[in-house]
């Protein structure tokens, strides 16, 4: 649907349950705001209204959920204009500051009306990108997930089986959970000697390179647990706490299955996959964060911003700072940033650059915030063409091997 710069613009104010839309003509007056019910049937009203007002163009503060995939299949241009965005936009149109659904749809509409050329609309990424975003944060919220509950079974055991924290490598490990199933009191771990428990090893199929005299000799090392009717409280919980673990696991080794084929059948696999420590699950959620709209990021530059690896330079007067971008995409910004952090391990150009950041007496996030910037040149040049990651084409790392030759 073409749109037409004095044509009437609209927006949404949204909200889970109901939303308010507003129409705002081509000078700048409220032609129309209404409720609309977050239903098939409101949904459809509102698209009914927007298309009587002439409206080709929509703002709205989310890039996803219903209403913007109704817009999108209506044909209707769709511009994000955040929320934080918003708090700043109201100081426009009066001083009071105060929240108003109906004053926040207008505010979004006119600012479309006066300042299009400023923003860009949306542009979807691949269902296949999107389906494999989901995928990978939700993978990656069962995992804090189980972070909670591990925490939960340490200060648990901390009083009811202390010789059992760091005995493993990790306690959510199947061998940590096998062993807590077996062995769940005081009372019971007494039962073990170090021959017995090397047997039980050995059925577990424990291959941690330990003897059971190692790991026994480190459980009695450590405080005794504690004995009586609390104990067979904690236990309880303690059970509960292995069973809901070892079903996270189970579930997230469920997801990363399904993420393993998707990034296999998906055209950008190879650009992700092909990254020093790129691995899968870390191939996969930089391309999900990044998606395979091309158009979002003309240049690098727009990518680094987003994924706050761009430093914000704030100038006033005399005063002229350099400090670290808050407003960003967090998630953009953990992916790249856990990839650099990695990569310094597995390339000699991405250790080089960090190591000379920390000669300069920058700090660890600093450091890898650097790197970060420079992957990111890489990468965007990449997935532009649609190309797999060379070391023997990239530049920077020839010089440095050319260096040390």
């Amino acid at each position: 649907m073409k749109h037409d710069i004095s044509a009437p613009t609209g927006a949404i104010d949204w909200a889970s349950e109901a939303h308010v839309g507003a129409v705002v003509d081509s000078d700048g007056g409220l032609a129309a705001c209404y409720d609309i019910s977050h239903t098939a049937e409101g949904l459809s009203s509102m698209l009914h209204r927007f298309a009587q007002h002439g409206v080709t163009a929509v703002a709205i503060e989310r890039a996803d959920g219903p209403v913007v995939e109704t817009l999108l299949a209506a044909g209707f241009e769709v511009f994000v204009i955040s929320s934080r965005q918003l708090k700043n936009l109201r100081g426009r149109y009066g001083s009071a500051g105060n929240k108003d659904d109906a004053l926040d749809a207008f505010v979004l509409a006119d600012v479309l009306r006066t300042d299009r050329r400023r923003l860009r609309p949306l542009q979807r990424d691949d269902d296949r990108t999107r389906a494999l975003r989901v995928l990978t944060r939700g993978r990656k919220d069962l995992i804090a997930a189980r972070v909670a509950l591990g925490n939960q079974l340490l200060a648990n055991l901390q009083i009811a089986l202390p010789g059992v924290i760091g005995l493993f490598h990790r306690l959510d490990s199947p061998i940590s959970l096998a062993f807590l199933r077996r062995f769940t009191t005081a009372d019971k771990a007494a039962w073990l000697s170090a021959k017995r428990l090397d047997a039980w090893l050995s059925r577990q199929g424990y291959a941690g390179g330990k003897t059971g005299i190692d790991l026994h000799a480190k459980f009695l090392a450590a405080p005794a647990g504690i004995r009586g009717a609390e104990a067979t409280a904690r236990e309880a919980v303690t059970l509960a706490l292995v069973a809901a673990i070892e079903q996270l696991n189970s579930q997230i080794a469920d997801l990363e299955r399904r993420i393993r084929t998707d990034l296999e059948h998906h055209p950008d696999a190879h650009v992700f996959t092909s990254l020093p420590k790129g691995g899968t699950i870390r191939a996969a959620t930089l391309l999900a964060e990044i998606g395979d709209a091309r158009g979002r990021f003309p240049t690098d530059d727009a990518l680094a911003a987003l994924a706050g690896a761009a430093p914000s330079t704030r100038r006033s007067g005399k005063l002229h700072s350099v400090t670290f971008r808050f407003a960003c995409d967090k998630k953009l910004r953990d992916a790249i940033v856990n990839f650099a952090d990695d990569s310094r391990h597995a390339s000699p150009w991405a250790a080089d650059i960090y190591q000379r950041a920390r000669d300069r007496n920058l700090r660890h996030p600093h450091a890898v915030r650097i790197l970060a910037r420079a992957w990111i040149r890489v990468i965007w040049r990449c997935w532009q063409d649609g190309t797999a990651y060379d070391p023997t084409f990239h530049r920077g790392a020839q010089r440095l091997l050319d260096q040390a030759a």
